[in-house]
Formats: structure tokens, sequence, C-alpha cells
């Protein structure tokens, strides 16, 4: 047994959600939710509930549905932001008031305008008001971060975090919130904590690192080796600007490397891809081929000697071997004459429970796709159930879609779009064959998108293989993205447009 437990605080639905164009509604986030606890991560933390109602709406139904994991809410030092908080998560099994002030002098003199004193006295009224809310419910906590604490003076710093102990927080949270740390100065910065502010050795000791400089996951493991026993992460890495420390390269760092770190999580590796490959789907971020853990190259060998040498022996090259992130069973599991039984039991598997209503719809495209396809993966399934699910919460939904092209004639298109309830035509002349479509679309909902990203790839192997196609649209002057599978890639890339247009108007730029 490891001498000391990391705790793994998942962020990919607060800050992940941050990143540009990631929104996500609230059945998405508790679907991602509910895959988070079976990775058996420590602490979700479920969204921003001041930033929005829906925000607040989707934080109480994952602190209400999803058991397990402490579910947190973030919250400013400020009252009404940690009330609001905590009518969120007040109804979850273990609920957390995460509250935030910044603590570098560049943040308290341009960002928050307060002077030391004053953040001082609002760190000691508001964790004391958070203490007091988390107090009426047995199972809750708090937690406190310093915003922007790698730049903040150490002495003023412990100051502040001596405090926020003092007055009832139990989780100190130590952000390199630009990602300017470096690993060995982060290491000692986080040492020199423990010992100007000695109340750290009664709490748990977090970091929330970025990755501007590409150092957010070593920071985040100097941190584990300098005494921190909670890490901060999403999955994929995904979240404001370059991202945050990913959730897959700490956990497996600390399983693969337990000679260096004495110490363990209570993570199953075996969920890791699969929540990877949800993440991506719903947040419409691909994940980059050479992308450690998850990457499709992750496991991949060109070299003819790497080659010889896994086949005689897997550790000659693999530090790890796929089954531990759960990449081996992507294999056949279905086919045509497969019953709606079978499907509900593979699906059941797989972490999937659906309505009758949506395995009706699921088995319906699941006998489309059989019928074409002579064998339907695990791959084919996560990306048809997700579409299912996803088109039954959307405002815009495509019902049909004509295109004419050609190289001596100008690409038209006719679109169907259900919008909020009623049928909307539109049609376009334009340049491409894609843009005709798009523009088709934009005709029938009333907006003017512009195409900022367009990306096409297949599911799985073989010419039979479901494309899956992914969308940037510019609405407004904001970004967002929408992603979409099928086997023929115009009625994806139609679906993906309107899944962005479907986020724009979460957003409310729709």
């Amino acid at each position: 047994m490891s001498s000391r437990y990391i705790r793994i605080f998942d962020t990919t639905l607060r800050d992940g959600e941050q990143a540009p164009g990631a929104t996500m509604n609230k059945a998405e986030k508790l679907e991602i939710a509910r895959q988070l606890a079976k990775l058996k991560v420590d602490i979700i933390e479920a969204g921003f509930p001041i930033a929005s109602p829906d925000d607040f709406e989707a934080v109480k139904a994952i602190a209400a549905e999803v058991k397990g994991p402490r579910i947190a809410g973030l919250a400013r030092a400020i009252e009404q932001d940690i009330r609001v908080c905590w009518d969120a998560v007040k109804v979850a099994e273990t609920p957390r008031i995460h509250t935030f002030i910044s603590t570098s002098e560049v943040h308290m003199k341009y960002q928050i305008k307060k002077t030391p004193a004053e953040v001082l006295a609002d760190t000691r009224a508001m964790v004391s008001l958070a203490r007091d809310l988390a107090g009426t419910h047995a199972g809750a906590d708090v937690e406190f971060s310093a915003m922007d604490a790698s730049r903040s003076e150490a002495g003023f710093l412990a100051e502040v975090l001596g405090v926020a102990v003092e007055c009832g927080a139990t989780t100190i949270n130590v952000p390199d919130t630009v990602g300017y740390a470096l690993p060995l100065e982060f290491g000692d910065f986080i040492r020199e904590l423990y010992r100007l502010c000695p109340a750290l050795a009664d709490v748990t000791v977090s970091v929330h690192c970025h990755n501007d400089l590409g150092l957010a996951t070593a920071n985040s493991l100097a941190a584990v080796r300098a005494g921190a026993t909670q890490v901060e992460c999403a999955m994929n890495g995904i979240g404001e600007r370059a991202g945050n420390a990913s959730l897959e390269e700490v956990v497996m760092a600390i399983r693969t490397r337990r000679d260096s770190f004495d110490c363990e999580t209570g993570v199953d590796t075996r969920e890791i891809a699969r929540t990877s490959r949800l993440v991506s789907t719903l947040t419409g971020y691909q994940i980059q081929r050479n992308k450690a853990i998850v990457g499709r190259n992750a496991f991949a060998h060109e070299s003819g000697i790497h080659q010889a040498g896994v086949l005689s022996e897997a550790s000659t090259f693999e530090i790890m071997t796929p089954a531990d992130v759960g990449l081996a069973d992507n294999d056949i599991v279905l086919g045509k004459h497969s019953g709606r039984h079978a499907l509900r039991a593979k699906l059941a598997e797989l972490g999937y429970t659906l309505s009758d209503a949506d395995l009706q719809d699921a088995f319906a495209r699941f006998k489309e796709i059989a019928d074409k396809k002579k064998q339907v993966t695990v791959l084919d399934l996560e990306a048809l159930v997700s579409e299912e699910i996803r088109e039954r919460q959307d405002l815009f939904t495509l019902r049909s879609f004509v295109n004419q092209s050609g190289s001596t004639i100008t690409p038209t298109s006719q679109v169907e779009v259900e919008a909020r309830g009623e049928l909307k035509k539109g049609r376009s002349f334009s340049n491409g064959t894609v843009e005709s479509v798009f523009a088709a679309i934009d005709d029938a909902v009333g907006i003017s998108g512009s195409l900022a990203d367009y990306q096409v790839r297949a599911i799985s192997a073989g010419k039979d293989s479901l494309a899956e196609v992914r969308v940037a649209v510019e609405v407004n002057g904001r970004s967002f993205n929408g992603q979409a599978v099928s086997f023929d890639f115009m009625e994806a890339s139609a679906k993906a447009y309107v899944r962005a247009v479907n986020n724009a108007a979460a957003a409310g730029e729709v």
C-alpha cells in the first residue's frame, strides 16, 4: 500500500467548459458527470453556479443525481456567489463550496482592485460564511483557492492561507493560474508554503496548474512530490487558453512511476479512454493524435524496430498497456441480427442507461447502421448513442437536406430544420458543397455564422466507417463547436453545424 493518497479533483465541467466553444447543455454535463463517477474521481467541480441560470441548474442536477464523488461548485469570495453556490450543491451527498480570491500583487491591483488588507478581510469573512453554510450538512466542506498564487509573495500568501484554514477551509488550493511556474520552482514554492504556514499540515493541500508553457502536468507532479495531496485537472487537458493539467497524464504518471511518487489515486484507469472520447465528442474538441495516454498514436508503433520489440516483449517500448487505460475493448460487439435486449445490455455495460424512448431511437439508428456495416463496434455505439441523447435536448434539429453539386454547376442546397418546434426551410447557392449546406442552415435559422474550423475523420477502420465531422462556427464574434456522425459526411457536416448553432443558442447568441 502506498503511503499517501492523492485526491483527483476534476474540473472538466467548470474550467474545461471555459475553453472557447466548449459549451455543453445540462444533459451533456450530466452525461459527463456520470462517466466521471465511473472513472472514480474524488471531486467533480460541476460548474460556476452564479455564472448563469443554466449553469446553476446543471450544477444542481449533478449534485442531486450523481453519486460517489464529492460535488463542488465554484464561487468568488463574494456573499451572493457563495450563497448561490450552496443552493446549487447542498442537495449532494457530499457537497463542497469552492471559493477563491486573488493574492498576487498584479491581480490585487488591476483585477480585483483590493488592498492586501481587504483581501485578508474578505478571506476571513467569506470562508467563515461558506463554513457556516456547509456546517448545516454533515458531509459538506469548504475549499479555498488563492488565485494567481504562483505569482504571489510567499509571506503574504501564507498569511492568507492561514486565515482560510483558521476560518474553516479544509482544502487549500495553490493555483498556477496563468501557467507561469516551472516545475523545480513550483515544488520549492509548495515546500516553502508548508514552512511558512504550519496550519497546512492539518488540511488537504491542492494545486491547479495551467498549461501556458506546456508544464501543467509537470508542475502538478512536482507539487505532489513536495507534499500536495490533491490535484485539480481536466480530461484531455481542456480549459482556459492552453488548458489545464491533463487528468489522464497526472494519474498515469503517478501509477506508472510509483517508484518515484510513492502514492496512489483511486481512479479506475480502465475508464480513461472512454471518458476521454466522451468529453471530446460533447465539447467538440478533437484529441491530437500524439496526445499522451489518449491520442490515437499513444500505443501505435511505426518503426520496424519498435514493432519487433513490442511483439517480442511489450515492455520494450510500452511503459503501460492499452488495457490499462481501457483501449482493449474496441472490438466487434454487435451485428445486424442483434436485438433490442442485446443492445440494451451492451449499452448498460458501457455505462448508458436509456429511457424506453431513447432506447427505441437508438435501436432504430443501430439497425440502420448494422444494415450497412457488417459489424458494429464500441466506438460506433458510443458515437450513435451520444447523438441520440443529444438530439432529444436540442432546440434545433436537422430534419432533411438536399444537395446538388458537380464540376460544372453551382452547388445548391435546401434544408429543413426544426427550430423550437417549428419547421423552417432554407436554401442556398454557394461556391462549395459544404459551404452551400451551411449557408442554407443559416437561412433557415436566421443567423449569419462564419466557419472557423472544419475537420472530418473516420470513427473506425474500413470503408464502411462512420464519418465524424467537427466544426467551429463564429456567431456574433463568439466561437462555438459542433460535432456529429453519419455514414454520409455531408449529413454529418450539416448536423455538426446545427449542433454548433444549438451551442450558440444555449449561450444566448441565437
